[in-house]
């Protein structure tokens, strides 16, 4: 399956389009990864945490993208864009939702 952010496949030719396709992630970040954050933010530096977390629901959504593109007999998909967001009360979960366009190309 070809993934990408570009509207073509360079060297390729789109002769069908499926539909827009996506995969969303909701992933809810616990007290320690919180715990751990608190203490980057305090003392400086980077939150290894939070960054594999966030890497990890990405990979999710662009794994579930590409699935959901194939079950429509898709072999590519273009278009591809990433949004984040941070939901609930106290923001503990974090949302990654993939979306682009499920292609055939040759």
């Amino acid at each position: 399956m070809i993934i990408t952010t570009t509207p073509s496949v360079e060297g390729r030719r789109i002769v069908d389009y499926k539909g827009i396709v996506f995969g969303e992630v909701i992933s809810g970040v616990n007290f320690v990864r919180d715990f751990a954050a608190g203490l980057s933010n305090f003392f400086g530096g980077r939150s290894s945490a939070y960054e594999e977390e966030l890497c990890k629901a990405r990979n999710q959504a662009l794994y579930e993208l590409d699935q959901r593109a194939q079950g429509i007999g898709a072999n590519a998909v273009v278009g591809v864009d990433i949004d984040y967001e941070v939901l609930g009360s106290d923001n503990g979960m974090l949302m990654v939702t993939a979306s682009g366009t499920a292609v055939v190309v040759q």
